[in-house]
């Protein structure tokens, strides 16, 4: 054997109770499990894992490391927390397939996600192209991928809000199609996101046809986490069910004041679904604030046409004057329906570093401090920043929270944005975080639970027959921990703070993390999607 792990708490994550064991790894798989009592294996080299629990690698079904995996290859930030495999191309905004032009207008979209990219080689195209070119640089932890929805129709119909013709929607298919054959695990949408948000549940339900002909699965970040929420869950199941498609349902909560309490509804919908043969599930940060782009809180109306526009809009005092109305009164579909809050919203990124002073206020503070109403303030930034200032958003609820990562299709997803000087601390804590704090000090789940919504969940959803169990013939892809002393060490004052009580990750049997540092080791490869049988 390569490595024997002896005396371990193995928690293997089907949920069931642990037991401790000599875990035996060889070729990067798990040889032999050893019980308690049993002959113990040898091997070249021994680990005392005696007072650690060890699981399976923690699968992040929700991650925006798209650029992150390129730019940072150590990416300390996940392999830190024990995730050795990642779920990327989110939210329908991302950089394959693209052409010249939209590879230009996604970078300027989503520059509050990962930054501008000015400091990467964009030598790809096609999904196929991304991935390969993951493999050939090398990178830390595991990778899916997803086909962006937004960017498909970036490349057929543009950023115009109208109905795709058939045509175009035949050329949407496959586009779709050739992701999945290059690799993709499904489809992902950003629904108050432009332009994928302009597409009807129409031509979203011929695009998940082609997604269940190869096997994958649609994530929708669904049309309102806000005033329309429940409805749009509804609609995402519908479609899916219409479509035969399996459903995952992307950073599932229920936000604003209007949504307070009311997870138990979202559950029943979901229940009933399910028992109706429909094959859903969901992931969850564990956190309260959501974060997002501050470009993104405005009408869609205001962003058709693309980024320029979206500023030429902003520059121009009448059109601006009605985008206002239309987030502080009416309650803008980019805000999910909810008039905004200025005192919720809370700069965390800027790409510009001299607008860096912003960062850690709300555009409420911003505005007192600059004698300006928040409305001025916060164009102002879009502007000078280029739309690219990431914010944090206020408005979560915690009994939805504890309530929705307690139901069996739940999984975990940290939703992590790495870019800005100040992010959410659910990018650097979100599995160390369910262990430490939901688990061990609130017991909202226990710990066996809490490893299975980390790890056979997300695999099970992925296709992945040989991850996400600790089992004889599956991938070495583990993590040991110290069930007393885990915890994010990520606070919303110091977000890049790594956590504790994890001091050993391995990816196919070698080390990342060892004794709780970051080995030079970039064992990550992409996953391609499992063909269908």
């Amino acid at each position: 054997m390569d490595l024997v792990i002896r005396d371990a708490r193995v928690i293997d994550g089907t949920g069931g109770p642990s037991y401790r064991a000599d875990v035996a790894l060889a070729g990067g798989r798990i040889a032999e499990i050893r019980r308690e009592g049993e002959p113990r294996p040898p091997g070249r080299r021994s680990l005392d894992a005696h007072g650690l629990a060890l699981a399976p690698g923690f699968i992040d079904m929700h991650a925006h490391s798209d650029l992150a995996l390129l730019r940072d290859p150590a990416h300390e930030a996940k392999a830190a927390q024990g995730v050795t495999l990642e779920v990327i191309g989110q939210d329908g905004l991302s950089y394959a397939p693209v052409d010249d032009r939209t590879l230009a207008e996604v970078r300027t979209q989503i520059t509050g996600w990962n930054g501008d990219g000015s400091d990467i080689d964009f030598d790809w195209r096609t999904v196929g192209e991304y991935l390969d070119r993951l493999d050939r640089q090398g990178i830390a932890v595991n990778a899916a991928y997803l086909v962006p929805q937004g960017s498909v129709r970036m490349l057929v119909t543009g950023w115009e809000d109208r109905r795709a013709t058939a045509d175009e929607i035949r050329r949407m298919r496959r586009l779709v199609a050739e992701g999945l054959e290059q690799g993709a695990v499904g489809l992902s949408s950003g629904l108050t996101y432009t332009p994928g948000m302009y597409a009807t549940g129409a031509e979203l339900t011929e695009l998940c046809r082609v997604v269940a002909s190869y096997g994958g699965y649609y994530c929708p970040h669904h049309r309102s986490y806000g005033a329309g929420a429940l409805a749009a869950y509804a609609e995402m199941v519908e479609l899916t069910r219409a479509a035969g498609c399996a459903l995952h349902l992307a950073h599932a909560t229920l936000n604003f004041d209007v949504n307070k309490g009311r997870a138990p509804e979202l559950l029943a919908l979901l229940d009933a679904a399910l028992a109706g043969g429909a094959d859903i599930s969901l992931d969850t940060y564990p956190y309260t604030p959501g974060c997002t782009t501050l470009v993104a809180m405005l009408p869609s109306w205001a962003s058709e046409g693309g980024p320029e526009a979206t500023l030429a809009r902003l520059r121009d005092d009448a059109t601006a004057l009605r985008v206002r109305r239309a987030m502080e009164i009416e309650g803008a579909d980019g805000c999910h329906g909810v008039p905004i809050d200025w005192d919720a919203i809370e700069v965390s990124g800027v790409s510009d570093p001299r607008l860096a002073g912003r960062v850690g206020r709300t555009v409420a503070r911003i505005a007192r401090e600059r004698g300006q109403e928040p409305w001025t303030a916060a164009r102002e930034l879009l502007i000078a920043d280029g739309l690219g200032t990431t914010i944090l958003q206020h408005v979560g609820h915690e009994e939805n929270v504890r309530a929705i990562m307690r139901h069996p299709a739940h999984t975990g997803g940290s939703d992590g944005i790495l870019h800005g000087s100040k992010p959410h601390p659910r990018a650097y804590g979100t599995f160390p975080h369910y262990l430490g704090h939901y688990a061990r000090e609130l017991g909202v789940l226990s710990l066996e639970e809490c490893v299975a919504h980390l790890t056979s969940r997300p695999a099970a959803r992925l296709r992945l027959p040989d991850r996400g169990l600790v089992r004889e013939g599956f991938r070495a892809d583990l993590v040991l921990f110290d069930p007393e002393t885990v915890a994010a060490g990520s606070t919303f004052e110091a977000p890049r703070q790594l956590p504790t009580g994890i001091p050993f990750v391995l990816i196919d049997g070698r080390f990342v993390m060892e004794d709780g540092r970051r080995t030079d080791v970039l064992a990550g490869r992409a996953v391609r999607r499992t063909p269908v049988r």
